[in-house]
């Protein structure tokens, strides 16, 4: 249908000449004003301004608004993304601190390896302790070799800060050892420092009693060393074996120098008696 056709449509085009019109009347005044009278012109512009103004602080505001909105979104999802790479790394980390844990474990327990080497252990074969049983009544541990490693029952065991027992029975892999802090094993001892005889019975409790064969007298002290004596065969003299801790009525509390639970590498001795035979045995 043609605007002729149609009075509305014939107003819609009216009303459009009619703003054009003004709209070029009204900006060629403006122009003429703005040559004639520049101050009159100014202040029409300030006027002008102060209208706009609200308008344009309100659009500003709701334009603020969204692009917060629209920033704190993008925040968000950037913030996620983040923290996956954070988690990503930390696990990362997590991964390499076991592995470097793994690696000095590993590096620790050759270092007592060498260290019993050094010290000429002149051991028949290195072992793990898997377990044991410090809250049990007996003190018993499992070594990781046996017979295939020439284990025998009675063989001393070792570690590099002392000594921890001897083998109580051996099997095809495996060995049960009789820690030195059980009750039923017996150790001839003597203090380092002077040579003083002495015997220790393991307490069940982790700790040794001490006691000399002179019941007469007390000659312990806190701080002494003991070491194995060599007397009555199966361990070899000068193991370190336990240091007073305190003193009792009838001689001493001795803890022992090499801990079961923190030991790993152990040696398996050969029996003092079955090497060196009786003769040299110490009195």
């Amino acid at each position: 249908m043609r605007p002729g056709q149609s009075r509305k449509a014939q107003i819609r085009l009216f009303i459009a000449y009619v703003v054009a019109v003004v709209g070029a009347v009204v900006g060629l005044l403006l122009a003429i004003i703005s040559v004639a009278d520049p101050v009159g012109f100014a202040a029409l512009r300030t006027a002008a301004q102060e209208v706009v103004s609200p308008v344009a602080r309100l659009t500003r505001s709701v334009t603020g608004t969204a692009s917060g909105i629209n920033d704190s979104i993008a925040a968000y999802f950037a913030a996620g993304s983040q923290n996956r790479r954070l988690r990503a790394q930390v696990e990362e980390q997590q991964r390499d601190l076991v592995e470097a844990s793994t690696l000095a474990e590993e590096n620790r327990q050759l270092r007592l390896l060498l260290k019993l080497d050094e010290q000429g252990s002149g051991g028949i074969a290195n072992g793990y302790l898997l377990t044991s049983n410090p809250t049990s009544s007996r003190r018993l541990a499992i070594l990781s070799i046996g017979r295939n490693r020439g284990v025998q029952a009675g063989m001393p065991i070792r570690a590099a800060d002392g000594l921890i027992g001897r083998v109580l029975d051996a099997g095809p892999t495996t060995a049960r050892v009789l820690l030195l802090t059980d009750s039923d094993n017996i150790v001839p001892l003597r203090r380092a420092s002077d040579g003083l005889p002495a015997l220790a019975s393991g307490r069940g409790n982790g700790e040794l009693d001490i006691r000399t064969l002179n019941l007469a007298d007390n000659p312990f002290k806190p701080g002494d060393i003991l070491v194995t004596s060599g007397t009555g065969g199966i361990y070899r003299p000068n193991i370190p074996v336990a240091l007073v801790v305190r003193l009792q009525n009838d001689g001493a509390v001795a803890r022992p120098l090499a801990d079961p639970a923190k030991v790993d590498i152990v040696a398996v001795l050969p029996a003092y008696a079955a090497v060196s035979g009786a003769s040299e045995i110490a009195p």
